[in-house]
């Protein structure tokens, strides 16, 4: 397939994610919309091109690991997995209920799939660090990618971890880090003042990257060059907080809120029609 055939298709896909995303939530009546859309195009890439995965057996010993770090954008990954055929999408229906698969943050003893529990934020990387090591001891092939956004890496769990892989090298460890400006509370330099974020990670010697995280070529490149890294690697894509939608774009409120019946339907216009 052409290159431009197969990012259309690609981004064909990311529209999929992105309105079961809001369709998700509308159902539940809770959920995390804004920060689940600004990583659908990664998520995309790296679950529908990138990712050496079964979804027949999700615990292959073999596969590449992700873990959502930042993982009150869940809906987006449960999509993706659905997509995929872990799992079918009727389960969307579940979302954020007890007993159902489908929690309001990802669960590893609940959802094929998911290969970290995760959603107290700071934690992904150092467990993404432990992955890599124990690939790394056993001679295994798989890689390690981790999602951070930018707001989590005021904690400081996350640099500690930095500075563990690069002591060991770990050329088998991706991090994303989503530069989207915003947290819950407000823009991510007004809360901590953590910008500028690469010489951040410059200076822990991680081999560094900056990118358009909704650009596919961007994000399908940068994989590539952190698979021929001599150690860790971190790409700190620029995305746009509720990307996809018009009224979402940019506006933090939708951080957590709920779509009403008349923002569902501009959805399904928007990205796809009456598809479900």
């Amino acid at each position: 397939m052409a290159e431009e055939a197969k990012t259309a298709e690609l981004r064909k896909i990311a529209d999929q994610l992105r309105l079961d995303v809001v369709k998700m939530v509308h159902d539940a009546k809770d959920g995390h919309p804004g920060p689940a859309l600004s990583i659908a195009d990664i998520i995309t890439t790296l679950y529908f091109k990138e990712l050496n995965i079964d979804p027949r057996n999700p615990r292959w010993e073999d596969r590449d690991r992700f873990i959502l770090s930042k993982g009150h954008a869940c809906p987006v990954l449960y999509a993706a997995l659905a997509r995929r055929g872990y799992f079918p999408v009727e389960e969307y229906a579940g979302l954020r209920k007890l007993d159902c698969i489908l929690q309001g943050h990802p669960c590893m003893k609940k959802t094929p799939g998911i290969d970290m529990t995760s959603g107290s934020l700071g934690n992904g990387l150092s467990i993404g660090v432990g992955m890599a090591i124990a690939a790394k001891y056993r001679k295994k092939a798989y890689y390690t990618y981790v999602m951070l956004g930018d707001g989590e890496i005021q904690e400081g769990i996350v640099w500690e971890a930095a500075m563990c892989a690069k002591k060991y090298q770990l050329n088998n460890l991706i991090a994303f880090v989503d530069h989207n400006g915003w947290q819950s509370g407000d823009s991510v330099d007004k809360v901590s003042g953590l910008l500028p974020i690469l010489p951040k990670w410059e200076a822990f010697g991680w081999h560094c990257q900056s990118i358009d995280g909704h650009d596919f070529a961007q994000i399908v490149t940068a994989i590539a060059n952190a698979k021929k890294a001599n150690g860790p690697s971190v790409i700190v894509a620029k995305t746009i907080k509720g990307k996809g939608l018009a009224y979402m774009e940019n506006d933090n409120s939708w951080h957590k809120r709920v779509p009403d019946g008349d923002q569902l339907a501009i959805a399904q216009q928007v990205l796809g029609g009456a598809r479900q």
